[in-house]
């Protein structure tokens, strides 16, 4: 094949072309990964099995979020074994008073009182890990204090995930819906997290879950010696851990309306920007092939609404809108179906907004990838 000599192209038809291969990347992820959370059906199980399960809380000074929460955990329906365990992490409120007077109503109460922080070992591994030994049964339930079930079938949806050879399961850990933008912003952005991490999940590719709806079994975690490889690291109790132990084979994903937790989002900008700024400062310990989907998906996406600009300028404007409007449809129909499943379909009519607003958002959180992390415990 022979190239004119004089053969070369034209800045606008660079941009371009850089567009359509931004715009060609993004419909790959939706078509391939991000559809398995939109088409997700359950599987059908040989057995079902209820298993005896701990449910494990930590908490620090949350007596009025254990008083809202903790008695929509105590009051699962599951007519098997378990139990729910409330590590008091060194609290200065009333939440060994408020535990002491609950554990005479509901006897599958047990409380670990800690009065000795654990040195070097930030965040809260060292409370988890004391929940994690103290627990009588091989199945461990996580979630936080601010958490509430989104259902009494919380328990029974999220162990029934396990099958033979599973280890981990991962559920969804949304927010309450509340009026204002900012609250759309945090809820789109923890649904947009899920659909990645439950996608790559059922794609054989598991790298995250998240503590607020979380379970493994003892044996994993002792098996791995727990944290003993995270303390350095502030926050990695949840989504370090499962990048560390997850595999292709060990991994079940539970997508169901009763199986989900719910908690009260942030009220403020300040306190949302810092709570993911800690929990952002832990991807980069990530395996590097997480690193490397999880990077490619995010920087296409941050460079799509400008080379979009670009090429309206300098280019065809008609070709410009072609592959905007085709990205869009696929995508639209791709978050209609995916929210749909994990109960944020109020979030859809705006999902062209908050898909715009996330360029924004990748511009705040990207220094919190090299950014080192407060020692506070989360």
């Amino acid at each position: 094949m022979n190239i004119p000599a004089n053969w070369s192209l034209h800045p606008g038809e660079i941009v371009f072309y850089a567009f359509a291969a931004t715009a060609l990347i993004q419909l790959l992820y939706y078509l391939l990964l991000f559809r398995r959370v939109a088409f997700f059906h359950k599987k059908e199980k040989q057995k079902s099995q209820q298993h005896p399960v701990s449910i494990i809380i930590c908490a620090r000074d949350e007596a009025a979020n254990l008083a809202s929460n903790l008695p929509g955990v105590l009051v699962q329906t599951y007519p098997s074994t378990h139990e729910v365990i409330v590590i008091n992490d060194n609290s200065v409120d009333e939440t060994k008073y408020f535990l002491d007077e609950l554990k005479k109503t509901f006897r599958h109460l047990q409380t670990v009182n800690l009065e000795y922080e654990a040195k070097l070992i930030p965040g809260k591994k060292y409370p988890l890990s004391i929940g994690i030994k103290e627990a009588k049964h091989e199945l461990v339930l996580l979630t936080d204090a601010d958490c509430m079930p989104a259902s009494e079938f919380w328990l029974q949806k999220m162990q029934d995930g396990y099958d033979e050879g599973i280890e981990i399961v991962l559920g969804y850990g949304a927010y309450n819906k509340r009026p204002g933008i900012l609250n759309k912003l945090i809820r789109f952005e923890t649904f947009h997290t899920a659909l990645q991490y439950l996608s790559y999940a059922l794609s054989g590719m598991p790298y995250m879950g998240v503590g607020r709806n979380l379970s493994y079994t003892k044996r994993l975690f002792f098996q791995h010696k727990g944290f003993s490889s995270l303390n350095h690291v502030t926050g990695g109790d949840d989504d370090l851990f499962i990048n560390k132990v997850a595999t292709p084979t060990n991994t079940a994903v539970v997508i169901d309306p009763d199986a989900v937790t719910r908690s009260e989002p942030k009220k403020t900008w300040g306190d949302w920007i810092r709570q993911k700024t800690r929990h952002y400062s832990t991807g980069k310990y990530y395996k590097p092939k997480h690193r490397f989907l999880l990077g490619l998906y995010s920087f296409s996406h941050f460079i799509f609404f400008p080379l979009f600009v670009a090429s309206l300028i300098l280019f065809d404007w008609r070709l410009a809108i072609g592959v905007f409007l085709l990205r869009a449809l696929v995508q639209g129909w791709i978050f209609y179906r995916s929210m749909g499943k994990l109960g944020e379909k109020d979030l859809w009519p705006w999902w062209w907004l908050l898909d715009l607003w996330m360029f924004v958002y990748y511009l705040i959180f990207a220094p919190s990838l090299w950014k080192k992390p407060r020692k506070t415990w989360d």
